[in-house]
């Protein structure tokens, strides 16, 4: 199984502080921002890893993270993002890398309080389809909102005004290779991107979306206020 950290984006809800440099190089208490999705991909036993960036500061990934010997690993992949086109694009560019495996697919500004080995280890088990991470927040209008039936899953609806429930897709994914079949019948959403949550509908509408409840925090860190939590969080953890 592969691992993808998806670095990209200009972080335009950060400026000024993403005017020199790129949102997941910022500090996170006492690391950057991106060691944080590196080590949940190695703590949960992933080995091949690539992490797709783009913008005016990719080449400081290559300069921080080298070949990942920090982190125990014999080589880092790196694809770079042209352009901002949404999750599902910047996805789209590890298809080589990916070459028929499944993927676990980690936000680059997302940050989890325990090791997801157990719910890796559930997907690896898992014939075919995707499995998703969900989370109980209080703000769930900002992220992908999860309908359930019972306890199926019966819809996904993208950053709604009025939330069905409080239940939200965290920025941790895991697909077979059908993912990119997918990502490449997709149209721009009205935002000009091809969303996540399409995909993870794609799936849903064959019968092959799974999903565990994540243990512990889940933070992003891509506003100020969000910036602020996750290094508070992390200092709590470390305390």
């Amino acid at each position: 199984m592969k691992g993808i950290i998806l670095a990209g984006g200009l972080g335009t809800r950060l400026f000024p502080l993403t005017k020199i440099t790129n949102k997941h190089l910022l500090p996170v208490y006492d690391k950057p921002m991106i060691y944080y999705p590196l080590q949940t991909l190695v703590e949960a036993g992933i080995e091949d890893i690539m992490v797709v960036t783009g913008g005016n500061h990719a080449g400081d990934f290559l300069r921080l993270l080298g070949n990942g010997d920090e982190f125990g690993l014999k080589g880092i992949n790196y694809a770079y993002q042209e352009k901002e086109g949404g999750i599902a694009e910047a996805l789209n560019l590890a298809e080589h890398f990916a070459d028929g495996d499944k993927i676990i697919v980690i936000l680059g500004d997302n940050l989890i309080e325990k090791s997801i080995k157990n719910e890796v280890k559930e997907f690896s088990g898992q014939k075919a389809g995707a499995r998703i991470l969900i989370k109980e927040v209080s703000h769930p209008e900002r992220f992908g909102v999860v309908e359930f039936e019972g306890d199926k899953i019966i819809n996904i609806a993208e950053k709604p005004k009025k939330p069905k429930t409080n239940y939200v897709v965290t920025g941790i994914y895991m697909y077979d290779s059908q993912v990119f079949e997918f990502i490449h019948s997709l149209e721009p959403s009205g935002r000009g991107e091809l969303e996540i949550t399409d995909v993870n509908n794609m799936y849903l509408s064959r019968g092959q979306l799974s999903y565990s409840k994540l243990d512990g925090w889940w933070t992003d860190a891509g506003t100020f206020e969000s910036l602020h939590r996750a290094s508070q969080l992390v200092a709590e953890k470390h305390g």
